[in-house]
């Protein structure tokens, strides 16, 4: 992770659900999209908001890609770590960086980006608004 945002990197840990695992009792690879939208959500809390909010002031931030990488695994009952960040922050669109590592050891076991535009009401792509720019 850059270290001139390290600063600005939130982390939230919690248990691996049974219905998270797959066949061979490790967590299902689609799970860490869904691991890394619960640390994107960790993160808007932590700077003072959250995603509803953003929907209640008329703007939406869709997902535009999502890249994955895979190093190690989780099993049922054993804890994980997201670490989250922002990338990079551009006018109209946003990147979220994340880290799922051993909270015991800090060993890194998957990494991955998502990248956000800021949309109205009728998705449309649009500046991110005033009122965000300052979170941001």
């Amino acid at each position: 992770m850059p270290a001139e945002i390290s600063s600005r990197v939130f982390e939230t840990e919690f248990h691996v659900r049974y219905a998270e695992t797959d066949a061979m009792g490790v967590v299902h690879h689609a799970n860490y999209l869904v691991y890394f939208e619960e640390g994107r959500s960790h993160y808007m809390r932590e700077i003072g908001s959250n995603y509803a909010h953003i929907e209640a002031s008329g703007y939406q931030l869709p997902v535009t890609e999502a890249s994955v990488r895979y190093v190690g695994s989780r099993r049922y009952g054993e804890r994980l770590r997201i670490r989250t960040w922002i990338e990079e922050n551009r006018s109209r669109r946003v990147s979220f960086a994340y880290e799922v590592v051993d909270p015991e050891d800090g060993t890194v076991l998957v990494t991955g980006i998502t990248r956000h535009v800021w949309t109205d009401g009728n998705g449309q792509v649009v500046r991110v608004p005033e009122s965000w720019k300052k979170l941001f």
